[in-house]
């Protein structure tokens, strides 16, 4: 669905009813790796334990589905809070623990890995796990650069894997609802979309490199990234470093983007832009805290729009999340506004449902139609494990999930070479500015952590 025009997109929208669709060795062929059964557990692994790796960890060993085998992660201090949680969730079945997550990619009893590593590290992850025969769960930012998301698609279809980006929004009913809600032509005409990503995220001092603790692999954590010493500020602000993300356009401002390509429905822009910068400079961040990216399509134009000094704009909390409530939109700072002829709907990312507003009346806001949302993580891992068993494409399945990444990448291209306008070949997914392809892909990935161009 990634490679249509927003005019298919929806025509196939309304046939179909948009229902959701349920030294390391590498193998030479990867269907030798045993298959998932029909019943019985899925055997796991994870790479990267920490933050949000932490919580996957626990919730997929949790499920009586599936049996956690490994925890894969540079720090080996972390392993005996982790295994420990591993265990009590899977009846005392303790995880195997190892540093370098390629010993775990010979185990061919593993059927599938969960990548929860910071950016850098999720395509050489995924690729590797893909050529050796494992299905792939792959937390967003997708990729460190747009070159990267294409080998990770090539790998997928090559191995013939299932791999699931983490961008839930794609298993929630509300935002499927919503989907069809526009698809069926009920708010009309629509021609402009604006993404919000908006919060508070302050500047941070860069602090002087030193020993690298006990337990850390500091070669492997810097992984393809350019070499460096131990540095406290490289490891806990990596969001912010263009030598590991694209900052927060990509690290929290993919979820909704996705969200908002899913429901509006549209594939490659032909023209992209994007304007701001690093304005509070006080600090060792280098990615912007202040963005506006413009993408243009045939009959339609959406903008992404990133502040990161702006504390007051709150992300919806889990009570809304859980329960039937709305966010206060105005201060809402990752929504959604969708505009069409006959109406607007605004929609909240992870469980903040959505609402369509028409003219108002008597100074009155008037709300036409409106769904509640839920969380969606338990549907969206539901999706990658029944889609382990059936060999079907999941809900966020990586070439949709890449296509949604590179337009943040495109983002990042043009603002990085002087706010030029990018041109968009939907062949190669190359532009046409020399300056800005500098920044499809890295200049050097360093040995050993290299994806080949041949995956």
């Amino acid at each position: 669905m990634a490679g249509m025009n927003r005019r298919e997109f929806l025509n196939h929208s309304k046939k179909t009813g948009l229902t959701m669709a349920a030294g390391m060795t590498i193998l030479g062929n990867p269907q030798s790796v045993r298959a998932a059964p029909a019943a019985g557990k899925v055997i796991m692994a994870i790479v990267g334990c920490n933050a949000r790796g932490g919580g996957l960890v626990r919730v997929f060993a949790a499920r009586p589905d599936c049996e956690m085998a490994y925890i894969c992660d540079v720090n080996s201090a972390i392993f005996p809070k982790h295994a420990k949680a591993v265990a009590d969730a899977q009846g005392g079945k303790e995880p195997k623990c190892v540093q370098d997550f390629r010993k775990m990619l010979d185990d061919k009893s593993v059927d599938a890995i969960v990548v929860a590593t910071p950016t850098h590290w999720h395509a050489l992850a995924t690729v590797w796990g893909c050529q050796a025969g494992k299905d792939v769960y792959v937390e967003k930012p997708l990729c460190h650069n747009a070159w990267e998301g294409q080998q990770m698609v090539k790998a997928a279809r090559k191995y013939k894997r299932v791999v699931q980006v983490g961008t839930q929004n794609r298993s929630a009913p509300y935002n499927i609802a919503a989907r069809k809600y526009i698809a069926d032509g009920k708010l009309g005409k629509v021609h402009y979309v604006r993404v919000l990503n908006q919060k508070f995220w302050g500047n941070f001092k860069m602090a002087q490199d030193s020993e690298t603790p006990e337990g850390l692999d500091w070669d492997m954590w810097n992984g393809p990234a350019p070499e460096h010493k131990y540095n406290f500020t490289l490891r806990y602000h990596w969001h912010h470093l263009w030598r590991y993300c694209i900052g927060d356009l990509g690290n929290d401002g993919a979820h909704q983007f996705d969200q908002a390509r899913m429901i509006v429905g549209w594939g490659l822009p032909k023209q992209v832009h994007c304007t701001g910068g690093r304005f509070n400079t006080e600090g060792a961040a280098d990615t912007p805290d202040t963005e506006v990216a413009t993408f243009t399509y045939d009959d339609l134009v959406v903008t992404l729009e990133l502040t990161l000094y702006t504390p007051y704009m709150l992300k919806i909390d889990g009570k809304v999340r859980q329960s039937d409530m709305f966010p206060y939109w105005p201060q809402c700072a990752t929504r959604i506004d969708i505009y069409g002829d006959e109406g607007m709907m605004t929609v909240g990312r992870m469980g903040g449902g959505w609402q369509v507003f028409v003219r108002p009346k008597s100074r009155q806001p008037v709300v036409k139609d409106q769904m509640f949302g839920r969380f969606p993580d338990q549907p969206h891992q539901d999706n990658f494990i029944e889609c382990i068993r059936t060999r079907e494409k999941p809900s966020a399945d990586i070439e949709i999930g890449h296509h949604s990444h590179v337009h943040l990448h495109y983002a990042t291209m043009s603002l990085r070479s002087g706010r030029r306008m990018l041109n968009v070949d939907p062949k190669t997914e190359h532009v046409d500015d020399a300056e800005a392809m500098k920044f499809f892909k890295r200049p050097e990935m360093r040995k050993p952590w290299v994806i080949e161009e041949e995956v």
